[in-house]
Parts: structure tokens; sequence; C-alpha cells
């Protein structure tokens, strides 16, 4: 697939994950769900920022080739961290529509677009971080 195929592709559903979200408190008239927006947008970092420092590690200081299929601390760490934040995406208008502070409708927009803007940018990373050696043979 072509590279700008692919970001027109995934902008058009970051697009709509978006206003889903916005729609979700313009719709009802209540503006707490915008902090999911926050939310789902921290929720790759700690596996960008772990994903940076595996990348920059140097692989002498490992004793075991055995070693490279075991997580570091860190990764764990991050990766903890990511599904909490997704969990918490979630959560968070489950716990605005179970205490009354928004309606179901505003729950569920909510709910649907954060997690379509998480899985975009994820797909996006996945997308661009992808190496460009399966045609190296050929010098394309």
């Amino acid at each position: 697939m072509n590279p700008l195929n692919k970001i027109i592709f995934l902008s058009a559903f970051l697009a709509s994950g978006f206003l889903l979200i916005l729609l979700s408190c313009a719709l009802y008239n209540n503006f707490k769900p915008l902090w999911v927006i926050l939310i789902f947008l921290l929720a790759p970092l700690p596996n960008i920022v772990s994903s940076s420092i595996d990348n920059n590690r140097d692989d002498f200081l490992r004793f075991n080739s055995s070693d490279m299929n075991n997580p570091s601390p860190v990764q764990e760490f991050c990766k903890s961290l990511t599904g909490f934040l997704i969990v918490s995406g979630v959560a968070l208008p489950l716990t605005f529509y179970h205490t009354n502070l928004v309606e179901f409708g505003s729950m569920l927009m909510s709910i649907v677009g954060g997690l379509i803007v998480y899985f975009d940018i994820t797909i996006f990373i996945w997308f661009f971080s992808e190496e460009e050696d399966e045609n190296d043979d050929f010098n394309f």
C-alpha cells in the first residue's frame, strides 16, 4: 500500500474518532468526556518510549543469547502503564455514566471514539516503523 494512502486512510479514522468524542460532548451539552481524548492520546506514549530505549540499548552487555526474548523491566512497566491508561480511558466514561454525570449515548460515543483514536495511533506507528529491508535484495 502506498504510504500516502496509508496516511489518508488513518487520518480519516483519526478524525472520525475525534468527531465521536466531540459529538458525545456537544450533543449532550456535557464536556466531561473530553478527558477521554487526553487519556487515549497518552496511552501509546509508554510503548514508544520503551521501544526507543530498547533500540538504543547495546547488545554487547548481554551475556546470554536467550536474553533477547526476555522483556526488560522498562518494557514491562511501559506495557503495564499503557494497559492502565487504556482501561482508564474506558472506565472513565463508564464511571461518569454510573454517577449520572453523562448519558448513555455520550458514554458509548466517547468510548468508541477513544478506542478508535488509540488504535489509529497504534496502527500508524506500526505501519511506519516496519523496516524497509524486505526489498533490499533487489535494490528497489
